[in-house]
């Protein structure tokens, strides 16, 4: 034994070696393993649809769209009611005043229009009629958008009801009487430019023909009328009424303006 053993045996630095045993490798030790997950499921075809039923919608609807134009015949009509609740536009396949637009503010306005007369005579609910071309608006008071289904389906088969008749809807009368487009277009122009420009001119506001459609009229506010908080009641109060004065037969006064875009928006 040499002296560097010597030394190690004393201080006990020294370890006598282990045998090899080949069962401590790793690769020998046997451990528990988990079993085999089980196999999915097979994929379960989906099913294959036979038949198809088809649910016949009630007069009144949720969507806009104009009702398609009836091959067989057969009236059809949507009803719209407004967010509000207090009006419901009916589209029907049909024209109710073709080519033309008609306001009703109440029955007694609605003297010699049959159809008109009709929808008035449903009752107190009813407070004011519009007909424009194939579409007909109702409003009511008191009502809510849930509300309008009763109320939608008897309007509903007054319309086909005279429609389906094949007698007049419209008074004959107002009918022959209408002025032309170009006899309103020339009136509205004029009232435009000697009255209403020169009045809302005072808040840099100016007012816009942009047509006339039968009596419809459609109009553009600009200038300090477009997005002015008093735009609605200028429109109804001021330019509708000094439309109507000039043109008796007039329909529709539309504005066409997109206020949300103004600009230089006029508070009073």
């Amino acid at each position: 034994m040499g002296f560097l053993d010597s030394v190690k045996k004393v201080f006990g630095l020294g370890r006598e070696e282990l045998p090899y045993r080949k069962d401590w490798t790793v690769e020998e030790q046997e451990y528990p393993r988990p079993p085999p997950a089980a196999p999915p499921p097979p994929m379960q075809a989906a099913p294959r649809i036979t038949s198809r039923r088809v649910i016949e919608a009630p007069v009144l609807g949720n969507g806009a769209t104009e009702p398609e134009s009836a091959g067989n015949g057969a009236v059809k009509i949507k009803a719209q009611p407004s967010r509000s609740g207090l009006e419901c536009t009916f589209l029907v396949n049909r024209p109710i005043f073709a080519g033309h637009s008609w306001a009703f503010s109440g029955a007694e306005a609605a003297s010699g229009w049959p159809l008109a007369e009709e929808l008035f005579a449903l009752g107190d609910e009813i407070v004011s009629l519009v007909f424009h071309d194939t579409t007909l608006t109702v409003k009511s008071r008191n009502k809510r958008p849930d509300d309008w289904l009763a109320l939608a389906r008897r309007v509903g088969d007054v319309i086909r009801r005279k429609i389906e008749s094949g007698g007049p809807l419209v008074s004959e009368r107002a009918l022959a009487a209408m002025p032309s487009e170009e006899e309103i277009k020339k009136q509205i122009q004029e009232v435009i430019e000697k009255e209403i420009n020169p009045g809302v001119a005072s808040h840099e506001g100016r007012v816009t023909l942009l047509g006339v459609k039968g009596n419809t009229v459609s109009i553009h506010m600009g200038g300090g009328c477009q997005g002015c908080s008093s735009a609605a009641y200028t429109l109804k109060m001021g330019i509708e009424g000094s439309f109507r004065r000039a043109v008796p037969f007039l329909g529709l006064v539309l504005d066409e303006t997109d206020h949300a875009a103004g600009v230089n928006p006029y508070f009073r």
